[in-house]
Protein backbone atom coordinates (compact mmCIF):
# COMPACT_ATOMS: atom_id res chain seq x y z
CA UNK A 1 0.00 0.00 0.00
CA UNK A 2 1.33 3.43 -0.89
CA UNK A 3 1.64 6.30 1.55
CA UNK A 4 -1.16 8.15 -0.24
CA UNK A 5 -3.50 5.16 -0.05
CA UNK A 6 -2.75 4.73 3.65
CA UNK A 7 -3.39 8.43 4.29
CA UNK A 8 -6.68 8.30 2.37
CA UNK A 9 -7.87 5.32 4.40
CA UNK A 10 -6.94 7.05 7.65
CA UNK A 11 -8.53 10.40 6.82
CA UNK A 12 -11.41 9.68 4.42
CA UNK A 13 -12.78 6.23 5.26
CA UNK A 14 -15.02 7.59 8.02
CA UNK A 15 -16.77 9.80 5.47
CA UNK A 16 -16.97 7.58 2.39
CA UNK A 17 -16.78 3.96 3.58
CA UNK A 18 -20.30 3.25 4.77
CA UNK A 19 -22.50 0.45 6.08
CA UNK A 20 -26.11 1.65 5.79
CA UNK A 21 -29.37 -0.19 6.08
CA UNK A 22 -30.85 -1.14 2.67
CA UNK A 23 -33.31 1.75 2.55
CA UNK A 24 -30.91 4.41 3.82
CA UNK A 25 -29.06 5.28 0.60
CA UNK A 26 -30.90 8.59 0.02
CA UNK A 27 -29.90 9.67 3.51
CA UNK A 28 -26.32 8.48 2.96
CA UNK A 29 -25.98 10.61 -0.19
CA UNK A 30 -28.21 13.43 1.09
CA UNK A 31 -30.40 13.01 -1.98
CA UNK A 32 -32.58 10.52 -3.82
CA UNK A 33 -31.04 9.44 -7.14
CA UNK A 34 -30.64 6.27 -9.22
CA UNK A 35 -28.15 3.85 -7.69
CA UNK A 36 -25.26 2.39 -9.65
CA UNK A 37 -22.96 -0.32 -8.30
CA UNK A 38 -19.48 -1.38 -9.39
CA UNK A 39 -18.49 -4.73 -7.91
CA UNK A 40 -14.75 -5.26 -7.49
CA UNK A 41 -13.59 -1.79 -8.51
CA UNK A 42 -9.86 -2.58 -8.20
CA UNK A 43 -7.95 0.70 -7.97
CA UNK A 44 -11.12 2.68 -8.61
CA UNK A 45 -10.41 4.41 -11.93
CA UNK A 46 -13.52 3.12 -13.71
CA UNK A 47 -15.94 4.15 -10.97
CA UNK A 48 -14.28 7.58 -10.74
CA UNK A 49 -14.86 8.06 -14.48
CA UNK A 50 -18.45 6.86 -14.08
CA UNK A 51 -19.03 9.32 -11.24
CA UNK A 52 -17.62 12.22 -13.25
CA UNK A 53 -19.74 11.30 -16.29
CA UNK A 54 -22.93 10.65 -14.29
CA UNK A 55 -23.30 13.29 -11.54
CA UNK A 56 -27.02 12.51 -11.43
CA UNK A 57 -26.36 8.99 -10.06
CA UNK A 58 -25.47 7.75 -6.57
CA UNK A 59 -22.62 5.27 -7.09
CA UNK A 60 -21.56 2.53 -4.70
CA UNK A 61 -18.28 0.67 -5.12
CA UNK A 62 -17.92 -2.76 -3.52
CA UNK A 63 -14.38 -3.97 -2.87
CA UNK A 64 -12.39 -6.04 -0.39
CA UNK A 65 -8.89 -5.01 -1.53
CA UNK A 66 -7.58 -2.43 0.95
CA UNK A 67 -5.06 -0.62 -1.31
CA UNK A 68 -7.77 -0.28 -3.96
CA UNK A 69 -10.14 1.29 -1.45
CA UNK A 70 -7.40 3.71 -0.42
CA UNK A 71 -6.78 4.60 -4.08
CA UNK A 72 -10.48 5.24 -4.69
CA UNK A 73 -10.79 7.41 -1.59
CA UNK A 74 -7.82 9.48 -2.75
CA UNK A 75 -9.51 9.84 -6.13
CA UNK A 76 -12.80 10.94 -4.57
CA UNK A 77 -10.93 13.65 -2.68
CA UNK A 78 -8.89 14.70 -5.71
CA UNK A 79 -11.98 15.04 -7.92
CA UNK A 80 -14.14 16.53 -5.14
CA UNK A 81 -16.87 13.95 -5.79
CA UNK A 82 -19.98 13.76 -3.66
CA UNK A 83 -21.72 10.89 -5.49
CA UNK A 84 -19.51 7.91 -4.55
CA UNK A 85 -19.58 5.69 -1.47
CA UNK A 86 -17.72 2.48 -0.66
CA UNK A 87 -18.87 -0.81 0.82
CA UNK A 88 -15.88 -2.75 2.14
CA UNK A 89 -16.29 -6.52 2.13
CA UNK A 90 -17.53 -9.53 0.19
CA UNK A 91 -19.73 -8.58 -2.76
CA UNK A 92 -22.37 -11.27 -2.42
CA UNK A 93 -23.01 -10.61 1.26
CA UNK A 94 -23.18 -6.85 0.78
CA UNK A 95 -25.46 -7.07 -2.24
CA UNK A 96 -27.72 -9.33 -0.20
CA UNK A 97 -27.84 -7.22 2.94
CA UNK A 98 -27.38 -3.58 1.86
CA UNK A 99 -29.78 -3.22 -1.07
CA UNK A 100 -33.50 -3.80 -1.44
CA UNK A 101 -34.96 -5.78 -4.30
CA UNK A 102 -35.54 -3.69 -7.45
CA UNK A 103 -33.50 -0.75 -6.09
CA UNK A 104 -30.47 -0.57 -8.43
CA UNK A 105 -30.39 1.13 -11.83
CA UNK A 106 -27.14 -0.41 -13.07
CA UNK A 107 -24.52 -2.91 -11.90
CA UNK A 108 -21.06 -3.15 -13.43
CA UNK A 109 -18.55 -5.97 -13.02
CA UNK A 110 -15.30 -5.39 -14.89
CA UNK A 111 -12.83 -8.25 -15.30
CA UNK A 112 -13.71 -10.45 -12.30
CA UNK A 113 -11.15 -13.07 -11.30
CA UNK A 114 -11.65 -15.99 -13.75
CA UNK A 115 -10.31 -18.62 -11.35
CA UNK A 116 -9.10 -20.62 -14.38
CA UNK A 117 -8.33 -23.92 -12.65
CA UNK A 118 -11.33 -26.25 -12.68
CA UNK A 119 -11.09 -27.00 -8.96
CA UNK A 120 -11.45 -23.25 -8.29
CA UNK A 121 -14.52 -22.65 -10.48
CA UNK A 122 -16.73 -22.68 -7.39
CA UNK A 123 -14.98 -19.46 -6.31
CA UNK A 124 -16.06 -17.56 -9.43
CA UNK A 125 -18.21 -14.56 -8.66
CA UNK A 126 -20.60 -15.03 -11.55
CA UNK A 127 -22.55 -18.21 -11.05
CA UNK A 128 -26.30 -18.93 -11.09
CA UNK A 129 -27.11 -17.91 -7.50
CA UNK A 130 -25.17 -14.67 -7.83
CA UNK A 131 -26.75 -13.82 -11.19
CA UNK A 132 -30.17 -14.31 -9.62
CA UNK A 133 -29.23 -11.99 -6.73
CA UNK A 134 -27.91 -9.28 -9.06
CA UNK A 135 -31.04 -9.54 -11.19
CA UNK A 136 -33.27 -9.28 -8.13
CA UNK A 137 -31.53 -6.11 -6.96
CA UNK A 138 -31.90 -4.44 -10.36
CA UNK A 139 -34.99 -2.34 -10.93
CA UNK A 140 -37.17 -3.42 -13.87
CA UNK A 141 -35.27 -2.26 -16.93
CA UNK A 142 -32.05 -2.00 -14.90
CA UNK A 143 -28.78 -2.86 -16.61
CA UNK A 144 -26.07 -5.41 -15.81
CA UNK A 145 -22.74 -4.92 -17.59
CA UNK A 146 -19.89 -7.44 -17.37
CA UNK A 147 -16.54 -7.65 -19.18
CA UNK A 148 -13.82 -10.30 -19.20
CA UNK A 149 -10.70 -11.09 -21.20
CA UNK A 150 -10.63 -14.79 -20.31
CA UNK A 151 -12.34 -16.81 -23.08
CA UNK A 152 -13.43 -19.85 -21.02
CA UNK A 153 -14.86 -17.55 -18.35
CA UNK A 154 -16.64 -15.54 -21.05
CA UNK A 155 -18.37 -18.72 -22.20
CA UNK A 156 -19.30 -19.50 -18.59
CA UNK A 157 -20.64 -15.98 -17.99
CA UNK A 158 -22.72 -16.13 -21.16
CA UNK A 159 -24.28 -19.44 -20.14
CA UNK A 160 -25.04 -18.22 -16.61
CA UNK A 161 -26.65 -14.94 -17.71
CA UNK A 162 -28.64 -16.56 -20.52
CA UNK A 163 -30.04 -19.06 -18.02
CA UNK A 164 -31.24 -16.38 -15.57
CA UNK A 165 -34.96 -16.06 -16.39
CA UNK A 166 -35.38 -12.45 -15.24
CA UNK A 167 -32.60 -11.13 -17.51
CA UNK A 168 -32.55 -10.51 -21.25
CA UNK A 169 -29.79 -9.34 -23.56
CA UNK A 170 -29.67 -5.58 -24.06
CA UNK A 171 -28.03 -3.23 -26.51
CA UNK A 172 -24.61 -1.88 -25.57
CA UNK A 173 -25.00 0.95 -23.06
CA UNK A 174 -22.27 3.50 -23.77
CA UNK A 175 -18.50 3.40 -23.64
CA UNK A 176 -16.54 1.53 -20.99
CA UNK A 177 -13.34 2.91 -19.49
CA UNK A 178 -10.30 0.71 -20.01
CA UNK A 179 -9.22 -0.88 -16.75
CA UNK A 180 -5.74 -1.99 -15.77
CA UNK A 181 -6.84 -5.63 -16.15
CA UNK A 182 -8.19 -4.96 -19.63
CA UNK A 183 -4.95 -3.29 -20.71
CA UNK A 184 -3.00 -6.28 -19.43
CA UNK A 185 -5.33 -8.68 -21.26
CA UNK A 186 -4.90 -6.76 -24.53
CA UNK A 187 -1.12 -6.87 -24.16
CA UNK A 188 -1.38 -10.64 -23.81
CA UNK A 189 -3.52 -10.84 -26.94
CA UNK A 190 -6.75 -11.74 -25.15
CA UNK A 191 -10.08 -10.96 -26.79
CA UNK A 192 -12.33 -8.75 -24.66
CA UNK A 193 -15.95 -9.89 -24.25
CA UNK A 194 -18.64 -7.52 -23.03
CA UNK A 195 -22.07 -8.56 -21.78
CA UNK A 196 -25.09 -6.27 -21.54
CA UNK A 197 -28.24 -7.58 -19.85
CA UNK A 198 -31.41 -5.98 -18.60
CA UNK A 199 -33.93 -6.99 -15.97
CA UNK A 200 -37.17 -7.93 -17.70
CA UNK A 201 -39.72 -7.20 -15.00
Amino acid sequence: MTRGQRRALATLAERYVVDPEPGAWPREFARAAPIGIEIGFGMGQAILEWALASPDMNLVGIEIYEPGIGALLAGIEREALSNVRVLWGEAEELLETRFHSASVAETRIWFPDPWPKKRHHKRRLIRPAFAALVADRLAPGGILRVATDWAPYADWIGEVLEAEPSLRRAAAAGERPETRFEARGRRLGHAIRDFHYQRKY
